[in-house]
């Protein structure tokens, strides 16, 4: 079995309600990105990360391993349609799949830049949602 790291941020960190989704997969603890992101609320459904080096931050999330039969039939199914598969730059410098906000989704409504608030949990808190 060929497994691949996946980073989440959003609904399917431990707790939240996509999690499930995960079920087989190892978790392999806390983990940022590196600050080469922006992160974005949509709507207040589900966050996106997106790349930007000039002005990026790191978030924070989940790091957990993955065989390409959970990624393909239970996570990718789950995820929304401004999102797509990409790979990002972890704070230590490795590399990791990850779900960013697709370039055409940027200026959509709704979208809404929360990288000042610390990661998808801290941003629901503000809103007074639970994750």
């Amino acid at each position: 079995m060929t497994s691949l790291r996946m980073f989440v941020n959003g609904q399917a960190m431990s707790g939240g309600e996509l999690n499930g989704a995960l079920a087989g997969g190892r978790f392999l603890g806390e983990a940022r990105t590196a600050a080469k992101y922006r992160f974005y609320s949509v709507r207040d459904e589900f966050p996106g990360l997106h790349p930007d080096v000039t002005g990026g931050c790191s978030v924070p999330g989940e790091l957990y391993e993955v065989d390409y039969e959970l990624l393909r039939e239970r996570l990718l199914p789950n995820e929304p349609a401004e999102l797509e598969l990409s790979v990002i730059e972890m704070a230590d410098g490795s590399g990791s799949l990850c779900m960013r906000l697709r370039d055409d989704q940027l200026d959509a409504e709704g979208v809404v830049d929360i990288s000042a608030a610390g990661g998808w949990r801290a941003h629901l808190a503000t809103t007074g949602r639970a994750s």
